[in-house]
């Protein structure tokens, strides 16, 4: 699902939030001994106010996937039988790696202001669902 500003979203699920807390006005370096543990609960529903697209950087192995495909597209018919083979299992021993970075080639995170006041920021679009 893609979300949108604006949209109205729902919790997909219970969280938790556990850390550090630094009181209001208080510079970041001087955190004091607070400690904090927030549940939220699946199915309290907020507007998104901003969807960040994070684009993951690509491995050597993906970059020869690539490289590899585009000459075996462009130049497989030319090739000779024997060279034409060897590119082509070259190019099916990458496939595997080129498959995983396209499922995680993207990732989405969202900043969402709940209704009881709370807002998600870089919270993963995945723990959103339509309102």
């Amino acid at each position: 699902m893609t979300l949108n500003v604006g949209q109205r979203v729902r919790l997909a699920a219970d969280l938790r939030l556990a850390g550090q807390v630094t009181p209001a006005g208080e510079p970041p370096e001087e955190t004091g001994a607070f400690a904090a543990s927030l549940a939220l609960a699946a199915g309290i529903e907020g507007t998104v106010e901003r969807v960040d697209e994070h684009h993951r950087q690509q491995s050597h192995e993906v970059r020869e996937y690539l490289r590899l495909k585009s000459l075996l597209d462009d130049f497989g018919h030319q090739m000779p039988l024997a060279s034409r083979k060897q590119l082509e299992e070259q190019v099916g021993a990458l496939e595997e790696q080129w498959v995983a970075y396209q499922r995680r080639m993207h990732r989405v995170t969202v900043r969402v202001r709940l209704d009881n006041g709370f807002v998600l920021d870089d919270a993963p679009e995945e723990a959103f669902a339509s309102a």
